[in-house]
């Protein structure tokens, strides 16, 4: 058995440099790329997607005849609401509709999405009026402290200005996802989305016996007390253990001060012991404020808002989408063992 954890072990550092070797050899041919990335707002009206889906289905389910006299009556209203809309708009009119900017935001381990957030929050923030509103449509089990900390930061940029800002969860937003979640005026969540997992984990394998069998020695020199904790490869004391402990035991607290701040009728003994919740679970422990799914609090919205999706979108030549998608694949594999660790 040992032979073979041994033979096991020399084959996935064999497989783990090349891996390496590969990433940098790729990432030296990426480098000639430009450095400043171009990017484009996409900006989609929501209420002309939806009258487009309902007006598609209308005409495969009337007679030619109806449908057309229909779409005649819908539109000169349409033509009639639009003068009105550019009326309100020259005359600075606050009665005409409040506008619901709908963001997303699907999240990995390191949150690399608030890059596209952060630029999509200061369009929208470069706009809105204090009646408007934002959606964020959120998916995120969590991650990196504080790479979920900024993220956090650029939606309380929204909440600061004076916006409203309702955060909808369809699937998951647990650990830094609620983090993200919490900052909301409001959130909703569907029927069977996992939401809490307000915990901090840390979790690493040791090869410090392996390693002696092999007759492999690890040095590590530092200049500090605790500027490493637990290796990977050397032996872990006791002390090293603890300082780790009490480490994950402060940014738990942290983690708990926040939530606290901008949800104070929550329950941190019953919700902080790093378990998950479903919706419906969640709104009885106060997580959440309501159970519906986004779609439906977007249909919900049609009469009294104009909706608009905005969307950061980065171009990539050929050398970044290579990168990115062997970078992915690697990042894939580690964020499949990290939800299972979180919400299982």
């Amino acid at each position: 058995m040992s032979e073979f954890l041994l033979a096991y072990g020399l084959f996935f550092a064999k497989v783990a440099t090349g891996l390496i070797a590969l990433v940098f050899a790729v990432a030296i041919i990426g480098g000639a790329r430009k450095q400043d990335e171009q990017s484009e707002l996409k900006i989609s009206n929501l209420n002309e997607k939806f009258q487009d889906l309902r007006r598609r289905l209308l005409q495969a389910t009337m007679s030619n005849k109806a449908y057309k006299a229909l779409l005649k009556c819908e539109t000169k209203a349409d033509k009639k609401e639009a003068k009105t809309k550019v009326k309100s708009d020259d005359a600075g009119d606050s009665q005409c509709k409040p506008r619901l900017f709908v963001l997303e935001f699907e999240g990995d381990i390191k949150a690399s999405e608030v890059v596209s957030l952060r630029d999509e929050i200061t369009a929208v923030l470069s706009v809105a009026k204090d009646n408007d509103e934002v959606l964020l449509k959120l998916d995120n089990s969590g991650g990196m402290v504080h790479e979920h900390g900024l993220a956090s930061s650029q939606l309380t940029r929204i909440t600061d200005a004076g916006i409203k800002l309702t955060v909808s969860v369809d699937k998951v937003a647990a650990s830094g996802g609620y983090m993200m979640a919490c900052v909301a005026d409001k959130i909703v969540a569907a029927p069977f989305s996992i939401l809490g997992s307000i915990g901090v984990v840390a979790q690493l394998p040791n090869f410090s016996r392996l390693m002696d069998r092999a007759g492999i020695d690890f040095e590590q020199h530092t200049a500090g007390k605790y500027k490493r904790t637990v290796t990977m490869f050397g032996k872990n004391s006791a002390a090293e253990r603890k300082k780790l402990k009490s480490e994950l035991e402060e940014t738990h607290t942290l983690f708990q001060n926040f939530v606290t701040e901008h949800r104070p009728q929550l329950d941190m003994d019953k919700v902080a012991t790093g378990e998950h919740w479903y919706g419906t679970q969640a709104l009885e422990l106060k997580l959440v404020d309501e159970i519906i799914t986004s779609d439906q609090l977007l249909m919900n919205s049609l009469s009294d808002y104009d909706l608009y999706s905005v969307d950061l979108e980065f171009k990539q030549g050929l050398q970044d989408k290579l990168l990115g998608g062997f970078l992915g694949a690697i990042e894939g594999v580690r964020d499949v063992f990290a939800r299972n660790d979180r919400v299982s």
